[in-house]
């Protein structure tokens, strides 16, 4: 009888290849930036149209 996985990091599926792993970080940097952008379009408002 298999073992149950105490976590998702030991079953196989959670293995990622290295194509996965650049696409991740890709899609990191992405999401990065998207948030980085609001946070200077919210103290750019709030510093030029007071609070």
């Amino acid at each position: 009888m298999r073992r149950r996985p105490e976590s998702l990091l030991e079953t196989d599926r959670a293995v990622l290849t290295p194509e996965q792993k650049k696409r991740n970080f890709k899609l990191a940097l992405v999401l990065a930036s998207i948030a980085v952008v609001f946070f200077v379009g919210f103290m750019a408002k709030a510093a030029l149209l007071g609070m």
